[in-house]
């Protein structure tokens, strides 16, 4: 293994075992399809990248040419490199079920609230708040057994957030804290779930390498008005999850 990361470091875990080109290519692919770079559409500079990853610049340079041959990137001579708009465009499969079935999935695991504040809502999810302008933000870390399983990050409307504690989710998902805790009337959820390389950020938080295979969980949480009580965004250990699906007919 090439290098490891720490809490006080910058750099990105990288692996022997495959070009450094490609595992930045890969990492940076990852970084846009979940929408890292949506706020203004631009990567880092190459040297920027080429210090992130502890390359070299002409590793950095093959790594954008390889995706701006796939068409995920357009290069700007002096202006930048920028996003596709159209790379986000994909295709989604919706699954129907109760909320216990949901809330009652995490019931062995254990939660570390990384960070808990307020925060204007972020302009990606403006639309979904409508007009709501700040929300809390609750960070966790999920493990099981000593192993992180699982990244969460939730955005909760004021009146419910404001009465969730750490403490309510230690063993217990956001959405059962908010029933049990908060009062929410919680009529259903919406979630899209699809598969992902992990980023440098969710790879050190995981404990796993650039380009492991995650999956990628936004959950929309509604109540019995049809508003937006809270948006999470889960990224799963490919490894230590597996998404089952049971589909039944009516006759």
């Amino acid at each position: 293994m090439r290098s490891q990361t720490n809490p006080g470091s910058s750099r990105c875990i990288l692996s022997d075992k495959l070009p450094l080109w490609y595992q930045i290519e890969q990492s940076l692919r990852s970084e846009i399809l979940t929408r890292q770079f949506a706020k203004t559409g631009r990567l880092p500079t190459e040297v920027q990248l080429a210090k992130r990853y502890g390359v070299s610049v002409i590793t950095v340079r093959g790594a954008l040419r390889s995706l701006e041959d796939d068409g995920m990137i357009v290069r700007r001579r002096r202006f930048g490199t920028f996003v596709r708009p159209e790379v986000y465009d994909r295709h989604e499969l919706r699954l129907l079920g109760t909320i216990e079935t949901v809330v009652a999935q995490q019931a062995s695991e254990e939660s570390e609230l990384l960070e808990r504040k307020k925060i204007a809502v972020p302009e990606e999810f403006k639309t979904l708040f409508g007009p709501v302008d700040e929300v809390f933000f609750f960070r966790r870390l999920r493990s099981k057994e000593g192993i992180p399983v699982s990244y969460v990050l939730n955005y909760v409307v004021l009146e419910y957030g404001s009465l969730i504690r750490g403490s309510h989710l230690k063993r217990s998902s956001m959405t059962q804290a908010l029933r049990s805790h908060a009062g929410a009337k919680i009529a259903r959820m919406q979630d899209i779930v699809e598969a992902r390389l992990a980023s440098p950020e969710i790879a050190q938080l995981l404990g796993v390498h650039v380009l492991s295979p995650v999956l990628y969980q936004v959950a929309h949480v509604y109540d019995t008005s049809n508003r937006l009580l809270d948006l999470a965004c889960l990224y799963y250990r490919g490894d230590r999850y597996k998404f089952s699906v049971d589909i039944r007919f009516d006759r």
